[in-house]
Protein backbone atom coordinates (compact mmCIF):
# COMPACT_ATOMS: atom_id res chain seq x y z
CA UNK A 1 0.00 0.00 0.00
CA UNK A 2 1.27 3.15 -0.83
CA UNK A 3 2.46 6.04 1.82
CA UNK A 4 0.03 8.41 3.03
CA UNK A 5 0.85 11.59 1.14
CA UNK A 6 1.66 14.27 4.11
CA UNK A 7 0.24 17.76 4.92
CA UNK A 8 1.50 19.92 7.29
CA UNK A 9 -1.02 22.70 8.63
CA UNK A 10 0.60 25.53 10.14
CA UNK A 11 -2.39 28.06 12.02
CA UNK A 12 -2.77 29.88 15.65
CA UNK A 13 -6.16 29.19 15.68
CA UNK A 14 -6.05 25.68 16.78
CA UNK A 15 -9.78 25.00 15.49
CA UNK A 16 -9.84 25.86 12.23
CA UNK A 17 -5.84 24.02 12.00
CA UNK A 18 -8.36 21.10 13.41
CA UNK A 19 -11.16 21.15 10.90
CA UNK A 20 -8.41 21.69 7.86
CA UNK A 21 -7.15 18.35 9.51
CA UNK A 22 -10.39 16.38 9.17
CA UNK A 23 -10.91 17.68 6.17
CA UNK A 24 -7.13 16.50 4.62
CA UNK A 25 -7.91 13.07 6.82
CA UNK A 26 -10.87 12.28 5.49
CA UNK A 27 -8.95 13.05 1.96
CA UNK A 28 -6.41 10.01 3.10
CA UNK A 29 -3.89 12.41 4.07
CA UNK A 30 -1.61 12.34 6.85
CA UNK A 31 -1.43 15.68 8.82
CA UNK A 32 0.43 17.04 11.20
CA UNK A 33 -0.24 20.83 13.33
CA UNK A 34 1.49 23.40 14.46
CA UNK A 35 0.74 26.65 15.72
CA UNK A 36 3.82 29.34 14.92
CA UNK A 37 6.02 30.26 12.88
CA UNK A 38 9.48 28.51 14.76
CA UNK A 39 7.55 24.86 15.10
CA UNK A 40 6.23 25.16 11.34
CA UNK A 41 10.03 25.65 10.43
CA UNK A 42 11.31 22.74 12.85
CA UNK A 43 8.23 20.56 11.24
CA UNK A 44 9.48 21.19 7.74
CA UNK A 45 12.32 18.91 8.69
CA UNK A 46 11.10 16.37 11.31
CA UNK A 47 7.59 15.70 9.46
CA UNK A 48 8.85 16.38 5.97
CA UNK A 49 5.43 16.88 4.28
CA UNK A 50 4.82 16.89 1.15
CA UNK A 51 2.51 20.26 1.14
CA UNK A 52 2.37 22.77 3.70
CA UNK A 53 -0.77 25.01 4.45
CA UNK A 54 0.65 28.06 5.92
CA UNK A 55 -1.04 30.83 7.24
CA UNK A 56 -0.06 34.33 7.06
CA UNK A 57 -0.66 35.92 10.67
CA UNK A 58 1.18 33.94 13.30
CA UNK A 59 3.03 34.20 16.80
CA UNK A 60 6.49 35.50 16.46
CA UNK A 61 7.78 34.45 12.99
CA UNK A 62 4.92 35.12 10.29
CA UNK A 63 4.05 33.21 7.08
CA UNK A 64 5.61 35.33 5.20
CA UNK A 65 8.80 34.88 6.41
CA UNK A 66 8.41 31.22 7.44
CA UNK A 67 7.91 30.95 3.34
CA UNK A 68 10.89 32.56 2.37
CA UNK A 69 12.80 30.36 4.43
CA UNK A 70 11.12 27.55 3.21
CA UNK A 71 11.55 28.27 -0.18
CA UNK A 72 15.15 29.00 0.08
CA UNK A 73 16.01 25.42 0.49
CA UNK A 74 13.30 23.73 -1.01
CA UNK A 75 10.42 23.46 -3.19
CA UNK A 76 8.14 22.13 -0.95
CA UNK A 77 4.75 22.96 -2.05
CA UNK A 78 3.02 25.74 -0.24
CA UNK A 79 -0.52 27.36 -0.26
CA UNK A 80 -1.13 29.81 2.13
CA UNK A 81 -4.22 30.78 4.21
CA UNK A 82 -5.28 34.06 5.20
CA UNK A 83 -8.41 36.34 6.16
CA UNK A 84 -6.44 39.49 4.22
CA UNK A 85 -8.38 39.63 0.83
CA UNK A 86 -5.76 42.47 -0.65
CA UNK A 87 -4.48 42.14 -4.37
CA UNK A 88 -1.05 43.07 -2.40
CA UNK A 89 -1.08 40.58 -0.04
CA UNK A 90 -1.86 37.83 -2.05
CA UNK A 91 1.46 39.16 -5.08
CA UNK A 92 3.71 39.18 -1.70
CA UNK A 93 2.87 35.46 -1.09
CA UNK A 94 2.89 34.42 -4.60
CA UNK A 95 6.35 35.98 -5.50
CA UNK A 96 7.60 34.69 -2.19
CA UNK A 97 7.40 31.30 -3.75
CA UNK A 98 3.81 30.37 -2.62
CA UNK A 99 1.97 28.09 -4.99
CA UNK A 100 -1.31 29.01 -4.45
CA UNK A 101 -3.40 31.59 -1.70
CA UNK A 102 -6.85 30.93 -0.39
CA UNK A 103 -8.74 33.40 1.76
CA UNK A 104 -10.37 32.50 4.87
CA UNK A 105 -12.99 31.60 5.37
CA UNK A 106 -12.45 28.89 2.43
CA UNK A 107 -15.11 26.12 1.05
CA UNK A 108 -14.13 22.86 2.53
CA UNK A 109 -14.24 21.44 -1.27
CA UNK A 110 -12.21 24.20 -2.96
CA UNK A 111 -9.77 23.78 -0.09
CA UNK A 112 -9.14 19.87 -0.76
CA UNK A 113 -9.11 20.55 -4.35
CA UNK A 114 -6.64 23.27 -4.50
CA UNK A 115 -4.57 20.73 -2.61
CA UNK A 116 -4.66 18.06 -4.65
CA UNK A 117 -4.22 20.54 -7.80
CA UNK A 118 -1.20 21.50 -6.42
CA UNK A 119 0.23 18.22 -5.09
CA UNK A 120 -1.03 16.63 -8.44
CA UNK A 121 1.20 19.32 -10.96
CA UNK A 122 4.49 18.66 -7.89
CA UNK A 123 4.54 14.71 -8.26
CA UNK A 124 4.54 14.75 -11.67
CA UNK A 125 7.61 14.07 -11.43
CA UNK A 126 8.46 10.95 -13.00
CA UNK A 127 10.44 8.16 -10.98
CA UNK A 128 14.15 7.84 -11.20
CA UNK A 129 13.56 4.31 -13.38
CA UNK A 130 11.99 6.80 -16.22
CA UNK A 131 14.01 8.23 -18.68
CA UNK A 132 15.73 11.19 -18.05
CA UNK A 133 14.92 13.29 -21.08
CA UNK A 134 11.66 12.21 -21.81
CA UNK A 135 10.14 15.49 -21.38
CA UNK A 136 11.99 18.79 -22.11
CA UNK A 137 12.45 22.15 -24.23
CA UNK A 138 15.26 23.31 -25.43
CA UNK A 139 16.72 26.71 -27.02
CA UNK A 140 20.21 28.30 -27.70
CA UNK A 141 21.11 28.79 -23.61
CA UNK A 142 18.25 27.07 -21.98
CA UNK A 143 17.17 23.54 -21.43
CA UNK A 144 13.72 23.32 -19.70
CA UNK A 145 13.07 19.36 -18.32
CA UNK A 146 10.19 18.64 -16.84
CA UNK A 147 11.28 15.22 -15.96
CA UNK A 148 13.49 15.83 -13.58
CA UNK A 149 12.31 19.74 -12.90
CA UNK A 150 15.38 21.19 -13.79
CA UNK A 151 16.06 24.47 -15.63
CA UNK A 152 19.79 24.88 -17.27
CA UNK A 153 20.59 28.57 -18.34
CA UNK A 154 23.94 29.44 -19.68
CA UNK A 155 25.17 26.12 -18.12
CA UNK A 156 24.10 27.38 -14.55
CA UNK A 157 21.13 25.48 -12.71
CA UNK A 158 18.08 28.08 -11.99
CA UNK A 159 16.18 27.33 -8.69
CA UNK A 160 12.76 27.33 -9.87
CA UNK A 161 8.90 26.40 -7.98
CA UNK A 162 7.44 23.65 -9.87
CA UNK A 163 4.65 26.33 -11.28
CA UNK A 164 7.36 28.41 -12.90
CA UNK A 165 8.60 25.63 -14.35
CA UNK A 166 5.70 24.69 -15.00
CA UNK A 167 4.04 27.79 -16.57
CA UNK A 168 7.86 28.33 -18.57
CA UNK A 169 8.11 24.42 -19.74
CA UNK A 170 4.15 25.02 -21.60
CA UNK A 171 5.39 28.51 -22.60
CA UNK A 172 7.97 27.06 -24.46
CA UNK A 173 6.58 24.32 -25.94
CA UNK A 174 4.71 26.39 -28.14
CA UNK A 175 7.05 29.02 -29.11
CA UNK A 176 5.30 32.26 -30.72
CA UNK A 177 1.81 31.03 -29.74
CA UNK A 178 -0.14 33.61 -27.45
CA UNK A 179 -1.72 32.52 -24.60
CA UNK A 180 -4.73 34.14 -22.74
CA UNK A 181 -3.69 34.68 -18.67
CA UNK A 182 -7.26 32.85 -18.32
CA UNK A 183 -5.51 30.03 -20.51
CA UNK A 184 -2.20 30.14 -18.74
CA UNK A 185 -4.62 29.28 -15.26
CA UNK A 186 -6.20 26.72 -16.58
CA UNK A 187 -3.65 24.97 -18.07
CA UNK A 188 -1.04 25.48 -15.25
CA UNK A 189 -3.00 25.84 -12.04
CA UNK A 190 -5.42 23.37 -13.35
CA UNK A 191 -8.68 25.15 -11.62
CA UNK A 192 -10.88 27.85 -12.09
CA UNK A 193 -8.51 30.68 -9.94
CA UNK A 194 -11.98 33.24 -9.06
CA UNK A 195 -10.43 35.48 -11.90
CA UNK A 196 -7.29 36.90 -10.33
CA UNK A 197 -5.29 36.36 -13.39
CA UNK A 198 -2.51 38.49 -11.49
CA UNK A 199 -1.00 35.14 -10.19
CA UNK A 200 0.52 34.92 -13.86
CA UNK A 201 1.62 38.48 -13.75
CA UNK A 202 3.43 37.39 -11.05
CA UNK A 203 5.09 33.86 -11.91
CA UNK A 204 6.02 35.94 -15.55
CA UNK A 205 7.96 38.73 -12.88
CA UNK A 206 9.60 35.94 -11.53
CA UNK A 207 10.53 34.05 -14.93
CA UNK A 208 11.79 37.68 -16.20
CA UNK A 209 14.14 38.44 -13.07
CA UNK A 210 15.65 34.73 -13.25
CA UNK A 211 16.08 34.76 -17.25
CA UNK A 212 15.73 37.85 -18.32
CA UNK A 213 16.04 38.57 -22.38
CA UNK A 214 17.96 36.30 -24.27
CA UNK A 215 19.33 37.49 -27.83
CA UNK A 216 17.35 34.87 -29.69
CA UNK A 217 14.11 34.27 -27.65
CA UNK A 218 12.01 36.14 -24.51
CA UNK A 219 9.05 35.64 -22.58
CA UNK A 220 6.95 38.47 -24.32
CA UNK A 221 3.52 40.34 -23.00
CA UNK A 222 1.12 40.65 -25.76
CA UNK A 223 -0.79 44.10 -24.12
CA UNK A 224 -4.53 43.07 -23.30
CA UNK A 225 -3.92 39.72 -24.39
CA UNK A 226 -1.35 37.50 -22.41
CA UNK A 227 1.79 36.80 -22.76
CA UNK A 228 3.93 34.13 -25.60
CA UNK A 229 7.52 32.82 -25.42
CA UNK A 230 8.78 34.84 -28.51
CA UNK A 231 11.89 32.94 -31.02
CA UNK A 232 13.41 35.65 -33.11
CA UNK A 233 14.18 34.13 -36.57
Amino acid sequence: MAAKQKILIVDDDENIAELISLYMTKECFETMMVHDGESALGAVESFEPDLMLLDIMLPGIDGYQVCREVRSHTNLPIIMLSAKGEVFDKVLGLELGADDYIEKPFDSKELVARVKAVLRRFKNTPSENETDDSEYVEYTDLKVNRTDYSVIYKGQTVDMPPKELELLYFLASSPNHVFTREQLLDRIWGYEYIGDTRTVDVHIKRLREKLGDHDEWKISTIWGIGYKFEVRR
